[in-house]
């Protein structure tokens, strides 16, 4: 498939499988603690806050892990075990306590996971072909973000219980288990020898370091995705447009990943990555000042724009890191990156927010756009100086 290593194919469909799984829970996760088990937005924002920020932290020491000589794919296997098994369990909570005991195992297992199965995929791909790896990967799952939510609507439809479209993620789960048993190599630790010594930030290639400074900035001014719905429904989305203009996004994702990797291939990985974080300030600055009354069509293209934005650099961002990193510390690298990049995604959901509430969508937007701008020249002046 597409000439692409066996590890490559294999993590693809396992993320797009999950990424399914997942996706049918993750929109009416609020509903469900809400409307079902009376739970108020506090716990919502508890719930979600304790998970991502799990996620994160333990993203860093599986990445350290992988690099000290565990096994990528134990590691990788028992990440997802944990995600699919906890995961459907949701549907039988009877309180919002036991939804953020599953929420939170199921977020260890995204811990877990996430470091050792990015190290696998550029240990297996040389650097002409390590963007093309990342953006397929990346499709992959973004379509199985797409996928997701219509099967939960397909389920609803059928006029099948909330708990029962929980319990129903299971099938894919199990899936993404059998394909990762059978199908993945058992892949030892890619590094001869592995990194034993204390972890230092200096260690790190400059140009490592930079983008993982740069992806935290990003990531702090990223505007997220609740409020881009937010956003569309006071234009004039109706509620019942909602879910599709979601699956769209997801659905551009996946068409833009797959090229967009494989041009940093061609063309280096910053002209890739200044190129669509520049896209990425120039459409928030447009979502800033689009007025109301400007047309449906205009709210389409601005909210799939902007998803495909997103997409137009995920491939590019891993494959550098992959690029620019000894084996030995390439889980560590991939650790910090996404450590980073989740943990200052909080604060900046959280200050968006505060700027919408208080000043207006305008005000949230441009402050967005102006992070972003920084973060693109603080990559700048690391690769300048590397």
């Amino acid at each position: 498939m597409f000439g692409l290593p066996r590890t490559v194919i294999v993590l693809g469909l396992v993320s797009f499988l999950n990424d399914a799984a997942s996706e049918m829970i993750t929109p009416m996760l609020p509903l469900f603690l809400t409307a079902t088990l009376g739970a108020g937005p506090a716990i919502v924002g508890l719930v979600e806050g304790v998970a991502e920020a799990t996620a994160s932290l333990l993203k860093l020491l599986s990445g350290r892990l992988a690099d000290r000589g565990w096994n990528h794919k134990g590691l990788v296997l028992g990440g997802y075990s944990a995600s699919n098994l906890a995961r459907p369990l949701i549907g039988l909570a009877l309180s919002w306590s036991w939804v953020l005991l599953l929420r939170f195992l199921d977020r260890v297992g995204k811990g877990i996971r996430t470091s050792p199965r990015d190290a696998l995929i550029a240990a297996s791909t040389d650097e002409t072909r390590r963007g093309h790896s990342f953006g397929f990967h990346r499709a992959l799952d973004n379509a199985g973000a797409m996928v997701g939510p219509l099967i939960a609507f397909g389920l609803l439809s059928a006029q099948l219980p909330l708990q029962h479209v929980f319990l129903w993620s299971l099938v894919p789960g199990l899936l993404v288990l059998a394909l990762l048993i059978w199908g993945l190599d058992g892949t030892p630790a890619p590094a001869a020898h592995p990194d034993r010594s204390p972890l230092r930030w200096s260690m790190l290639d400059g140009r490592v370091r930079g983008l993982i400074i740069a992806a935290g900035g990003l990531a702090l001014a990223s505007a997220p995705e609740a409020f881009l719905v937010l956003w569309a429904s006071d234009r004039g989305l109706a509620t019942a447009w909602v879910p599709l203009i979601w699956a769209g996004a997801s659905a551009v994702k996946a068409v833009v990943a797959g090229p967009a990797g494989a041009l940093s291939d061609r063309f280096g990985r910053v002209p890739v990555l200044l190129s669509g974080w520049g896209l990425r300030i120039v459409l928030l600055l447009a979502l800033a000042f689009t007025a109301h009354g400007q047309g449906e069509a205009l709210t389409w293209l601005l909210f799939l724009a902007y998803g495909g934005a997103l997409a137009m650099t995920e491939g590019a961002e891993r494959a550098l890191i992959g690029d620019f990193s000894r084996a030995s510390q390439r889980g560590t690298a991939f650790g910090l990156y996404h450590m980073t990049t989740g943990l200052t995604a909080l604060p900046g959901a959280l200050l968006f927010g505060v700027l919408w509430q208080r000043l207006g969508p305008t005000a949230a937007f441009v402050m967005a756009g102006v992070i972003a701008s920084v973060s693109a020249f603080v990559l700048w002046l690391s690769v300048k100086k590397d």
